[in-house]
């Protein structure tokens, strides 16, 4: 298989697993605990039914949105996600000129691999700087002058990551960075020896927000550590309105997922929020974002603009979280499996296949424009929140 025969999220997963060493390919697949968020995500949105309107004359379709201030071509945007060049020597590089081509807003994390200032240069459409709260108040502010500087648009704070969610996976495989693998996870590097030729031969790999405190030659800090030495805990409403007032500008907050804490986002000046579970990755048994999305948007959609990620794999999710009042729709493991599989081609070819089943739901739907899906478009089956 290569990536023109994928046609959907599973094929691209497919690919990955295939061209991944195994605990590379479970960093991206795996979750926290017995993964039952992870799971749910996805399948929130099967108790959600779609009832489309017929003679509507649907000749054009704009699936276009602005949120935060951002205008996209589509309702999506690749969410910033750590690491990228461990799955592809692309890495980032690949995202930032795929979400380009295609108008969408991207990412670069703390834990990125490429520079925020390298990402401005490759594509100059919606950027944001996903950020992690340190105790060195000082390293805070230096890396949000950094973005301000780089030109990023939208600063995200990651708020659901003040420790590391319990990923078994890699407890399995000795998974870290640096690499500190068991003789399990070895075996499984050894099997691919593919991607350790294409990983040796290209540029040492790094973090360059990062580069003057946490040590990739396999020092004292790994991955791991960065999470429960240098992140604050005790990270505060106070500490976050802080941070609003110093950035004055596109400020988010991701990680949100209950009422009251979309309130106090409003409260202090932020003007969008995320709402995620990460994934699955940190809180096991926590609610799909799905299935969180109404009652926020309700109570401060009008307000801030509400977005949502976790678990979108096709058209008719997005579809249904506009439905629902999300202004957008974030993508991960969707984008990070074509990446793995096939680089910047892999990408491009995900977005694509989203933006054709996008403009085919709709035009389904009976819908012209995003402003369009209402509630009135969906039914929930019973046990669902609604």
């Amino acid at each position: 298989m290569n990536v023109k025969n994928c046609h959907n999220f599973h094929d691209f997963r497919q690919l990955a697993k295939r061209r991944l060493p195994g605990p590379i390919f479970n960093y991206i697949d795996g979750a926290a605990d017995d993964e039952v968020t992870y799971r749910r995500n996805t399948t929130s949105f099967g108790d959600c039914d779609l009832v489309p309107s017929v003679l509507r004359g649907v000749s054009d379709v704009d699936m276009s949105v602005t949120i935060m201030g951002q205008r996209l071509a589509m309702p999506v945007y690749c969410s910033p996600t750590a690491l990228q060049r461990l799955f592809h020597h692309q890495g980032e590089r690949a995202v930032a000129a795929a979400a380009a081509k295609y108008g969408t807003m991207f990412g670069v994390s703390s834990l990125g691999t490429i520079s925020l200032e390298e990402a401005r240069q490759i594509s100059d459409g919606p950027q944001v700087y996903q950020f992690y709260f340190h105790k060195d108040r000082g390293l805070n502010r230096e890396m949000m002058a950094r973005s301000k500087q780089a030109g990023v648009n939208v600063m995200m704070l990651t708020v659901d990551s003040i420790t590391g969610g319990n990923r078994e996976r890699d407890k399995r495989t000795g998974f870290s960075i640096p690499f500190k693998l068991n003789l399990a996870g070895l075996t499984q590097f050894a099997v691919r020896p593919a991607w350790a030729i294409n990983y040796l031969m290209h540029e040492r790999f790094r973090l360059p927000q990062l580069d003057s405190h946490v040590d990739m030659s396999g020092g004292a800090m790994s991955i791991s550590r960065y999470f429960t030495e240098m992140l604050d805990p005790a990270m505060s409403w106070a500490d976050v309105a802080e941070m609003v007032q110093h950035w004055d500008g596109q400020f988010c907050l991701k990680g949100i997922m209950s009422v009251q804490d979309a309130q106090r986002a409003a409260e202090i000046g932020c003007t969008g929020i995320v709402i995620s579970n990460h994934g699955g990755r940190q809180l096991d048994g926590s609610r799909s974002a799905f299935d969180q999305l109404a009652e926020i948007v309700d109570a401060v959609g009008h307000k801030i603009d509400v977005m949502m990620d976790g678990g979108v794999q096709r058209g008719t999710h997005v579809l249904k979280a506009l439905s629902l009042g999300a202004k957008a729709v974030g993508l991960g493991r969707y984008y990070l499996f074509p990446l793995a599989a096939a680089g910047q081609a892999g990408v491009e070819r995900a977005l694509d296949l989203m933006r054709s089943e996008i403009a085919r739901d709709m035009t389904l739907m009976g819908c012209t424009s995003v402003d369009q899906l209402t509630r009135q478009n969906l039914r929930f089956r019973q046990n669902a929140p609604y």
